[in-house]
């Protein structure tokens, strides 16, 4: 998630084990240990672009880190407002913000490693976007509420709402995912694979991606009262049998297309200029497969060299236009219409 949902999440829940009198002081502690585990996007290196992948969302957001990476917040924090806060509030503020950071991340599609060191899976449930103003902002006004008033309740409101709108995520997924495979069946295609994440800022614009015979299938859908979708396209899914079979199998950029394909949880497609390989999952436009990032590959390269980082942020006005027009139904059908 965004930092400001990360800090907005680590305060609210900061409060409920804050005195009245110290809501403010408890709730800046909790948001900056809600920041704290995206403090691991300093791991990078200038040669090797996917060491980032690879360490981010890893161990500061592990479940068996949450007490350390409090105590580190905490050592942090007693610098700042010992004269507030005894070390236990401190630390149990600072626990309370750590923790919320790994599960909600685990609640978007990037993919969270909650299960390390004993699994490098990466945990991803769909159910909210990476950006979503309709979480965020109400949870602020509830926290901020709860400072002014001096009412510990008001955060217990604002964490029901929480756990409300993710659970209605996790309803909307389950459509989203009905809906998809309906769209499967209508054309005849197995709905291998299949999965639905939200859209950017909402959950009513779903996109849902299926493999069928050696390609993903990627639509809009459309979830309000009633369910639709908007067509979409098709990208050929990456074949590390068949594609780059020129690239040397030792050399750093075949390993490098290993680490990516882990990255993006296989969903792998070769793009139109033939030497990209994009991560199918994301696109800014749900039923496009014009990835927002993905890889370059160069067989003429040395074999130690890295992979290069192809990053998608072009004609953002045109699809700002297509996404705005997906959401309000335009182009989009009822399951059994065509288009």
């Amino acid at each position: 998630m965004d930092p400001v949902s990360q800090g907005a999440l680590g305060a609210i829940f900061a409060q409920t084990v804050s005195n009245k009198k110290k809501l403010l002081v408890g709730s800046i502690i909790g948001c900056l240990a809600g920041l704290a585990p995206d403090l691991d996007i300093f791991i990078r290196s200038s040669s090797d672009p996917l060491l980032k992948l690879e360490f981010h969302r890893q161990f500061t957001h592990a479940l068996v880190f949450i007490p350390i990476g409090a105590l580190l917040v905490t050592a942090f924090a007693r610098i700042l407002f010992r004269r507030f806060l005894n070390w236990k509030e401190t630390y149990l503020c600072c626990f309370l913000g750590y923790a919320t950071h790994g599960l909600l991340d685990a609640c978007t599609s990037y993919g969270t490693q909650l299960w390390w060191p004993f699994s490098d899976t990466r945990v991803s449930w769909n159910n909210i976007s990476v950006i979503d103003p309709l979480l965020t902002i109400p949870v602020i006004v509830f926290a901020v509420i709860t400072i002014l008033s001096k009412k510990k309740s008001i955060s217990y409101l604002g964490i029901f709402y929480i756990f409300v709108y993710l659970g209605f995520g996790f309803i909307q997924e389950d459509r989203a995912e009905a809906v998809g495979k309906s769209i499967a069946l209508m054309r005849g295609h197995e709905s291998n694979r299949l999965t639905a994440k939200p859209s950017l800022g909402n959950l009513f614009l779903w996109k849902t991606i299926y493999e069928d015979k050696g390609f993903y299938y990627v639509d809009a859908v459309r979830l309000f009262q009633e369910k639709e979708y908007c067509e979409g396209t098709k990208i050929r899914k990456f074949n590390k049998l068949t594609d780059f079979t020129n690239l040397d199998a030792n050399s750093q950029q075949y390993l490098d297309i290993g680490r990516f394909d882990w990255f993006s949880q296989g969903y792998l497609g070769i793009s139109q200029s033939k030497n990209v390989i994009t991560d199918v999952r994301y696109s800014a436009v749900p039923n496009e497969v014009d990835g927002l990032w993905g890889i370059k590959v160069e067989p003429s390269k040395k074999s130690s060299e890295h992979i290069e980082w192809v990053v998608n942020r072009t004609d953002y006005e045109r699809k700002w236009k297509r996404f705005r027009s997906l959401l309000s139904g335009e182009g989009c059908n009822k399951i059994g219409e065509q288009s």
